[in-house]
């Protein structure tokens, strides 16, 4: 009886370090990168500055937001302005880090709550161009590759990469910016070949299926998407686990940050997800009901700094979504070695000043 008993036991732990064999296996062979939370503490920082509404200050890296020991000399390249539908975005690069940074504004607050509602009903209506069942939002997709973003950004792109080489290109957005920045990202990697790309998010939306998912996570491995606690928006639009290739599905890798302890003795705790994108364990396992949660991550406000209808303030002087000379959208540019501010306007053309 004794003997049998050994057998069995003997037999138990050599199956149970075969299965652990094959479950590191698994992971070397996915390669799945390291998550760097020192990296996400600065790109949450240029996430929170691309909400800037003075784009002055913004642009010369002076604002509230831009003088943190994290971003300190950032060199902008250039700021794309897209008045007509309130969108907003920068390149520029970051010596810390030796990278170029594409930022991607999210949503502003008075248009918040009607945004998220408005994410409960959008369909899966846009097969995406070149991957056969992949489906996404129109109105995801269209919001970067149909205004005046793409084309501002691929230009700062190439401009970056004639002044600095191949250098490494990291974007981030919150929000709705965070999914401008992934349809950015899929955009340099498939169309312009790039290859040396990281993106990270803060508490960005689903924007396609699963198979949208699938062919996005291997196009761009390097890829985290960070949420917050009961953050609403990652759980929208709905994602169905019975109907999985019919519904929204997340794309990987996501991690959970969430608070354990009670009261003033609280600590953060990151929580690397697993590689489905749709981990239960992860921020699926709570109710997405906080938009508090969704406009602070890491401490870092991620909201604009003025309830104005998409007021942008450049000089001194606000210019409203009805100036219709600035429609649809401009772009401030500098040449790093020259130090000229260019404003591209459709209709006023190329206006140099130095800065």
């Amino acid at each position: 009886m004794d003997r049998f008993c050994w057998v069995t036991v003997t037999i138990f732990i050599c199956f149970f370090a075969i299965s652990e064999g094959r479950d590191l296996k698994i992971k070397h062979e996915n390669h799945f990168p390291s998550y760097n939370h020192t990296l996400a503490q600065i790109l949450v920082e240029y996430a929170s500055a691309v909400y800037m509404s003075d784009l002055t200050a913004l642009f010369t890296w002076t604002c509230s937001r831009c003088c943190t020991d994290l971003t300190e000399g950032f060199e902008m390249i250039e700021l794309v302005v897209d008045v007509q539908h309130c969108l907003q975005a920068f390149v520029g690069v970051a010596d810390n880090i030796n990278a170029i940074v594409i930022a991607f504004r999210g949503t502003q607050e008075h248009s918040l709550q009607n945004w998220v509602e408005d994410l409960f009903w959008k369909q899966l209506d846009l097969d995406y161009p070149g991957m056969p069942d992949a489906m996404v939002h129109h109105g995801f997709y269209a919001a970067y590759h149909n205004t005046t973003l793409r084309s501002g950004i691929l230009n700062a792109v190439q401009k970056a990469r004639e002044l600095y080489r191949d250098i490494p290109i990291m974007l981030t957005g919150h929000s709705m910016g965070g999914a401008l920045a992934s349809f950015c990202a899929l955009d340099l990697v498939v169309n312009y070949g790039v290859d040396n790309l990281q993106l990270m998010t803060f508490g960005q939306p689903r924007i396609g299926n699963a198979a949208f998912a699938s062919y996005f996570s291997k196009r761009v491995p390097y890829m985290f998407r960070i949420t917050n606690g009961h953050d609403i928006v990652p759980h929208l639009p709905p994602y169905y686990a019975y109907f999985p290739q019919k519904t929204y599905h997340h794309f990987p890798r996501e991690v959970w940050l969430y608070d354990i302890g009670y009261g003033s003795l609280t600590y953060l705790v990151e929580k690397i997800c697993d590689e489905t994108g749709e981990d239960p364990a992860c921020s699926r396992s709570v109710t997405g009901n906080s938009v508090l949660d969704h406009l602070m991550y890491f401490g870092v406000h991620l909201s604009a700094d003025t309830w104005n209808s998409c007021g942008f303030v450049m000089d001194g002087q606000m210019i409203q979504t009805n100036t219709t000379d600035l429609r649809p959208g401009f772009v401030l540019s500098r040449d790093p070695v020259s130090s000229v501010l260019k404003l591209k306007t459709p209709k006023s053309g190329l206006l140099s000043s130095p800065i």
